[in-house]
């Protein structure tokens, strides 16, 4: 292993790539072996946000852990942009910034000495180092001189973020960094996620909550059991659920789904006929012309369609909502 300058990654080189990636934790006197990571491919784009999602036991802290090097991989690579984690340790992990789910830092010290501290790691010289601007876009610098103890919960949080940016890495792995925060804390969060992002940064979140990662990523991959179950742009990965429900309000009220109905996945529910049906197998037209051949008048209808979570957990429970 050799940590001698490298020639700098071309332009195009992905932020992270996983090639044939493999983890297996050896057996102990307590637990038999286990294989966490059966040989995981994946690329994630520089300058995306990109959701990392998964089951708790899917391999998610794994693949992360193994990035800092937490955690040797058994087999396969690992690149962080264009560096060998192994062939290029130093540059890879200059390149890249991991918030942890846990907050564990010593309690004796202030903010602005963590940040100092976490910069002298990485051998930023003073002169350029940013600790106030970063304090002061993470609503932390009336707190720069209390020590970490003192601190909320959230505004740990807000300074492990702040600790992951002391060197300006190119890549950012948020791994669960918004468990437990309050709602407001969670869009200043988000809001100071996005304008890295704006500045170039690549952001690598995974995340419980999936209107998040809905909302916020571009592409996103979900791993089960150790393996890729989905890698696709976050607008591809919801087309591939057809499922549609069709809501109508008809203008009298029933009792009943009418037996002209009968052959529809349809149900009464508050009033409303609720009927579920395939896109590419039938229309909301061929359906109303349907209700109306059975004698109803539509006041009011809709279409919902599905969300990423209905996704995910067709992916990873299957639709009959049994684990896969």
């Amino acid at each position: 292993m050799s940590d001698k300058p490298q020639h700098a990654p071309a332009h195009d080189t992905a932020a992270i790539e996983l090639i044939d990636l493999k983890k297996t934790y050896k057996a102990s006197r307590k637990a038999p072996a286990k294989t966490a990571l059966h040989g995981i491919d994946l690329t994630i784009p520089r300058g995306s946000i990109f959701g990392l999602l998964g089951p708790n036991g899917a391999g998610k802290s794994t693949a992360i852990n193994i990035l800092a090097g937490l955690v040797n991989k058994s087999s396969g690579t690992a690149r962080i942009m264009g560096y060998d984690i192994e062939r290029q340790t130093r540059q890879a992990r200059a390149s890249i910034g991991i918030v942890p789910q846990e907050i564990a830092m010593d309690v004796f010290f202030t903010p602005y000495d963590a940040l100092e501290l976490q910069a002298g790691y990485y051998g930023v010289p003073k002169s350029e180092r940013r600790t106030m601007e970063i304090l002061d876009a993470l609503g932390l610098a009336d707190k720069r001189d209390a020590y970490v103890r003192q601190l909320s919960g959230g505004m740990k949080r807000r300074l492990l973020i702040a600790k992951a940016l002391v060197h300006n890495p190119p890549v950012l792995i948020l791994d669960e960094p918004t468990a437990g925060v309050d709602i407001e804390l969670r869009r200043q969060l988000w809001d100071y996620v996005q304008e890295l992002h704006a500045r170039g940064t690549t952001v690598i979140l995974t995340t419980h909550y999936l209107e998040e990662a809905e909302a916020l990523c571009d592409q996103i991959a979900i791993i089960h059991h150790g393996r890729i179950v989905a890698n696709e742009s976050k607008d591809t990965l919801l087309s591939r659920m057809d499922r549609r429900i069709l809501v109508i309000t008809p203008a009298e009220a029933l009792s009943a789904v009418p037996d002209s109905l009968s052959d529809l996945d349809a149900a009464l529910e508050d009033g409303n006929l609720i009927i579920t049906y395939q896109k590419g197998k039938d229309s909301v037209t061929g359906l109303m012309n349907r209700v109306k051949d059975a004698g109803l008048s539509i006041d009011d209808l809709r279409t919902d369609q599905p969300d990423l979570e209905d996704v995910f957990l067709q992916l990873t429970y299957g639709s009959d909502g049994v684990a896969a």
